[in-house]
């Protein structure tokens, strides 16, 4: 029968720490968090000077103009209407031009920094089932046009567009 030597294990039982799958983990965990990283952007700390309050009310000129498009149940261009201003009855390329004749007449032909034509802003309101070409058209001829001289001139370059109006 064989027994144990208690002298020779009593108090030199050394432990191994097996380090190897510490270190498997550790590489792990670090792929882990690299492969996972994305980079955020950084919020901005932008410096924003907000303009004084407007004493009053505003004025009519202060308001954007409204270029109201209306369409046919088949989606060809019924109605141009800029402001109260009705083009009906007309092809569609004499209701843009007229509409042209119109802004012009409304915010003059100067062009400069401070001039009606650099503030003035427009808005366009398009049936949903207005095909695409005549907002197209609408878009180019309140923006701009060729003059007499082969001249682009241009008219209002705010342009935006007003909230859907539904489209059932």
């Amino acid at each position: 029968m064989k027994l144990r030597n208690s002298a020779r294990h009593a108090g030199s039982d050394k432990i191994d720490l097996q380090m190897t799958p510490m270190i498997d983990i550790v590489f792990q965990l670090l792929v882990f968090f690299v492969m996972t990283f994305k980079v955020a952007a950084m919020e901005g700390d932008f410096d924003i000077k907000m303009p004084k309050a407007a004493q009053g009310s505003p004025t009519m000129d202060d308001l954007p103009l409204k270029l109201t498009l209306r369409a046919t149940p088949t989606g060809k261009l019924d109605e141009v209407r800029l402001g109260d201003r009705s083009f009906s009855g007309l092809s569609f390329q004499d209701k843009f031009r007229k509409l042209q004749d119109q802004i012009i007449e409304q915010i003059g032909t100067n062009t400069g920094p401070n001039s009606a034509a650099a503030t003035a802003e427009i808005e366009i309101d398009a049936d949903y089932n207005l095909q695409y070409e005549y907002v197209i058209e609408a878009m180019t001829a309140v923006t701009g046009r060729v003059d007499k001289e082969g001249n682009i001139q241009r008219l209002i370059e705010k342009v935006k567009f007003s909230p859907s109006s539904g489209g059932g």
